[in-house]
């Protein structure tokens, strides 16, 4: 029997929590902006703002990602998001033998301060708000940045914007680990205790389920997944000391948006009801903005198709409706030839003008959460709480989240998920299009595809080279001593790494010297 066949047989048997409310009288709880958020964290949603559309964008060096940056903001991109290459994802400099090949292929490279100064010259970091996707090495990147604000005279207060910063889901569904994850858990911490101090409009970390989802997870497990890292986040905050107040309004997420359209509109409605109970009924939160689950979207990267690539175009206006529908509060859409190469400009300019689009042609904007009411998307909503809820119990029988990463529970899940739905295309009971029906003999791919240049890792290799020659070495050897002493006796690091970087340290000298203290994590399970 097909999900809808089977949610209407079992409706009038048990109709939706949410619609229930609504029949005896509970109203105020449908509204959107009112608690627990079910219909969007704002009464009027995008009447009152769109969504801001920040796409990821890095490649080659810092130089040419600068100007594909520009290019966007010219053509009415409203935030950015770096997207950094795997030597920087793994806390390699770019001289580092495990580099050769890598640099500035999946994204750009940054090792230093000066690659950061290179990547936003001419942007007004005051007015523009910054993503990084970055996990491992965040608390690195985010020094440089702060360094860079700091050399500029800017107040750090006064900064927007948003770091990935979600270890936890490295370990489940994206590999890019480096230390181990009790010392990985507490460097996030080290964030969100100095932006609670320091930098009150910088959301310190962005739990993200886009990566489990692209691993090949339900979105079921995407979204208790995710939101259970961000419990985990959480208690570690309430054992360092923080009052949940001082943080919890600024932590946000990041979802995937994925095909079934109502499935996907669900389970943000589901997120956001969960959040706002659990922040409410078990943290005991008082203030407003930490029971609002704020939230980005990407479209499903995992969807698109190197077949016939113009349909991704489609794919990816269907996936941001769903996006929008569903409350997102920023979001990305992904280009058309992202299963062949990084976007090229007229890539990139097509999937932000599919956002523009959506936000001021199609009148979709218009409500706040204009399905709410539907029985089919009220009781998704509510079987997407309740299977959620189901892993919860599960991850706490286990004993948290740290032990389930250390067994394996996470990745043996999604793996099942991920073999379950391959099976379902091989067999044809899920038509992909283009790929297992509808497929075109002698198909030819007339796209533009960009190609990134070999010079970028020279110009990388040599650039930190002479960062290295010119600096005070011997100053430097201060600043990474009091850093490592600074480790061992578990304080917080963000002051001493931006002092270390400003004093021209490199990401994979800070990278190194943390390993001796805190180790490498590697998986020791099979299943």
């Amino acid at each position: 029997m097909s999900k809808n066949r089977e949610s209407e047989k079992n409706f009038n048997s048990l109709s939706g929590k949410v619609l229930k409310e609504f029949y005896t009288g509970n109203k105020e709880s449908l509204k959107p902006g009112q608690f627990p958020y079910t219909r969007g964290i704002h009464s009027n949603m995008y009447r009152g703002k769109v969504w801001t559309m920040r796409q990821f964008s890095g490649f080659s060096t810092p130089e040419e990602t600068n100007q594909r940056y520009k290019y966007l903001l010219k053509n009415g991109q409203t935030g950015l998001s770096v997207a950094y290459d795997m030597p920087t994802l793994m806390g390699y400099d770019p001289d580092h033998e495990l580099s050769v090949g890598e640099v500035g292929v999946c994204g750009v490279s940054v090792a230093s301060l000066d690659d950061m100064e290179i990547l936003f010259d001419g942007i007004d970091l005051e007015n523009i708000s910054v993503s990084q996707t970055i996990n491992g090495p965040a608390i690195i990147l985010f020094a440089f940045y702060v360094a860079l604000a700091k050399k500029r005279g800017i107040d750090i207060s006064k900064l927007r914007g948003t770091l990935q910063n979600d270890i936890l889901k490295e370990y489940i569904a994206q590999k890019e680990w480096i230390f181990p994850p009790n010392p990985s858990i507490k460097l996030v911490v080290d964030i969100i205790e100095y932006c609670s101090n320091h930098m009150p409009l910088y959301n310190p970390v962005s739990i993200s389920g886009y990566h489990i989802r692209e691993a090949g997870s339900t979105a079921g497990q995407e979204l208790a997944f995710t939101l259970n890292n961000g419990f985990t986040y959480i208690d570690s905050c309430i054992k360092r000391g923080l009052d949940i107040d001082s943080f919890a309004h600024r932590l946000s997420f990041f979802f995937n948006a994925h095909q079934d359209f109502f499935e996907e509109i669900a389970k943000y409605r589901a997120a956001r009801r969960i959040w706002a109970n659990k922040l409410k009924n078990e943290y005991g939160a008082k203030n407003e903005g930490s029971l609002k689950l704020k939230f980005h979207t990407q479209t499903a990267g995992c969807s698109l198709t190197a077949q016939q690539p113009e349909n991704n175009i489609i794919r990816t206006a269907y996936e941001a409706m769903s996006a929008v529908l569903g409350g997102t509060n920023s979001l990305h859409t992904n280009s058309l030839d992202e299963t062949l190469a990084l976007p090229s400009e007229k890539a990139a300019k097509i999937a932000l003008r599919t956002q523009q689009i959506l936000a001021f042609e199609t009148g979709v904007p218009n409500v706040a959460d204009p399905l709410g009411g539907s029985w089919y998307v009220e009781k998704l909503t509510d079987e997407i709480e309740e299977e959620a809820s189901n892993y919860f119990e599960e991850i706490n029988q286990m004993g948290g989240t740290v032990e389930a990463v250390e067994d394996g529970y996470f990745q043996k899940k999604i793996s099942e998920s991920a073999s379950d739905f391959q099976e379902l295309v091989d067999s044809k009971k899920r038509i992909i299009v283009g790929v297992n029906e509808f497929v075109e003999e002698d198909e030819k791919i007339d796209i533009e595809i960009l190609k990134i240049s070999h010079a970028a890792e020279t110009d990388q290799i040599n650039k930190i080279k002479s960062i290295r020659n010119n600096r005070n070495n011997s100053r430097l050897q201060d600043k990474l001593s009091l850093l490592k002493k600074a480790c061992i006796e578990n304080e917080n690091l963000v002051d001493y790494i931006i002092d270390v970087a400003e004093h021209g340290g490199t990401l994979g000298e800070i990278v190194d010297l943390m390993k001796s203290v805190y180790g490498e994590w590697e998986e020791s399970f099979s299943f």
